[in-house]
């Protein structure tokens, strides 16, 4: 497996060199953030919450669950959020069940899908394996959004989360079996969905509006362009289009009627006959 192939940045990895759908962290908007300002209450949930879950972890690792693990799993977690303080993560979405049941039945078949994936390129012969680094702003900038996202992504075959930028909500994914820059897209497009999926399962109304509004760093594919010389363009007999309008209501440049030729024969635009002079001649039945 490859790196960067033919020269791609990260950020930027594409095969031949071209961008990475998304752009770079340093040129790409800071996405936007549905944060509200946290209040005393809760921020004293997530501090409970995190001790809670400290807890937890330290038991687990002991591998019994006793009253003096508890204790000392407490006494470390506090020690934990007095002198290394982690950033405020806080959940303003809710759960909804039936988008939560989409979501992991979706994943549970992209899991089966990507491993059938990884095996057949592990397996097949002759053309190299290529790879791409590509990076993938965020619509939401939410610090749960940025973890819950490059989780995910992580636990795919063929996936893998080189780096996350908090400031931008950029993630940098390194792909394999790239081709072209065709397949870049569809990767990037991959991310956006799945950002899509998590938030309907947990995000807010804001952060749903997000997701589900077009833009540039919309997950669904352009739509096609109409097909050139359609009958919008097509030049009509005088050189204008056909469907254009006059002043009078017709076609502009449609040409007027063709002169029709007389029923004597001679056409409408032919000269009249010049009276010719006289001719003197010498009556016969006079001068005999």
């Amino acid at each position: 497996m490859s790196g960067v192939p033919d020269g791609g940045a990260a950020g930027g990895g594409v095969p031949g060199g071209g961008a990475a759908g998304g752009g770079a962290a340093g040129g790409a908007p800071p996405p936007a953030t549905t944060s509200r300002p946290v209040s005393g209450r809760g921020r004293w949930r997530d501090q409970l919450v995190t001790v809670a879950w400290l807890v937890l972890v330290w038991n687990l690792l002991w591998g019994e669950f006793t009253w003096g693990n508890v204790l000392g799993g407490g006494l470390v977690a506090l020690l934990v959020l007095v002198f290394f303080p982690l950033p405020r993560v806080t959940f303003d979405g809710r759960i909804r069940p039936l988008p939560l049941l989409r979501f992991a039945g979706r994943f549970a078949a992209e899991l089966l899908t990507a491993s059938v994936q990884v095996a057949l390129v592990a397996l097949r012969p002759g053309r190299a394996t290529q790879s791409a680094i590509i990076a993938v702003p965020l619509r939401v900038g939410s610090d749960l959004n940025l973890t819950l996202t490059a989780e995910a992504l992580s636990l795919v075959p063929g996936t893998l989360i080189v780096e996350a930028v908090r400031r931008t909500g950029t993630l940098y994914v390194h792909v394999l079996d790239v081709r072209d820059s065709a397949d870049v897209e569809r990767a990037r497009r991959d991310v956006l969905a799945l950002e899509r999926r998590i938030i309907r399962a947990t995000g807010s109304a804001a952060e749903l509006r997000l997701v589900e509004s077009p833009g540039p760093l919309s997950d669904k594919p352009p739509s096609e362009p109409p097909p050139d010389g359609g009958p919008e363009d097509e030049p009509g007999p005088g050189g204008g289009p056909v469907n254009e309008p006059g002043p009078g209501g017709g076609p502009v440049n449609e040409p007027g009627p063709v002169d029709q030729p007389p029923p004597g024969g001679a056409p409408n635009d032919e000269p009249p006959p010049v009276d010719q002079p006289p001719t003197s001649r010498t009556d016969r039945g006079v001068s005999e």
